[in-house]
């Protein structure tokens, strides 16, 4: 699969679904709650997606995984931010179950992500290092 076809992963369309199943609901908060930990949430939510996406389009398989890591970090900031939206009254316990399917598989799935790119940099053949990069780091 061509790197740059992120929309095509699993893990990019669970981070989607999620995202826009958080919309809606903190759309629909109150000014504050909104204002405050609304904005916060979408942000995080949002994170996911644009990080696999970001880390996708950089060419590298190291940066790849780094944007992976990232969005890792998103979905834990996510999860923060849905425990005190809930805590604070925000969601229902019915709309915190609803999530909880998406944001539970959503992590193994970024594990399995970045396992993968992981196995796709260490199938691809050791190439010699170029001239330049020799003569930089030879002692003059």
């Amino acid at each position: 699969m061509n790197r740059t076809q992120f929309e095509n992963l699993r893990v990019y369309l669970l981070a989607e679904k999620l995202a826009d199943a958080i919309w809606p609901i903190a759309s629909q908060w109150h000014n504050f709650g909104r204002d405050t930990l609304g904005k916060q949430l979408v942000r995080a939510v949002d994170s996911i997606g644009a990080n696999i996406a970001e880390g996708a389009g950089q060419g590298s398989f190291a940066a790849n995984r780094h944007f992976v890591k990232i969005a890792r970090g998103s979905l834990n900031e996510t999860q923060h931010w849905l425990r005190r939206a809930y805590q604070r009254r925000l969601l229902t316990a019915e709309q915190v179950e609803h999530l909880r399917i998406t944001v539970d598989s959503l992590g193994p799935q970024l594990n399995a992500y970045l396992k993968s790119i992981g196995a796709k940099a260490a199938a691809l053949p050791m190439q010699p290092p170029s001239m330049t990069s020799l003569l930089r780091t030879t002692d003059h």
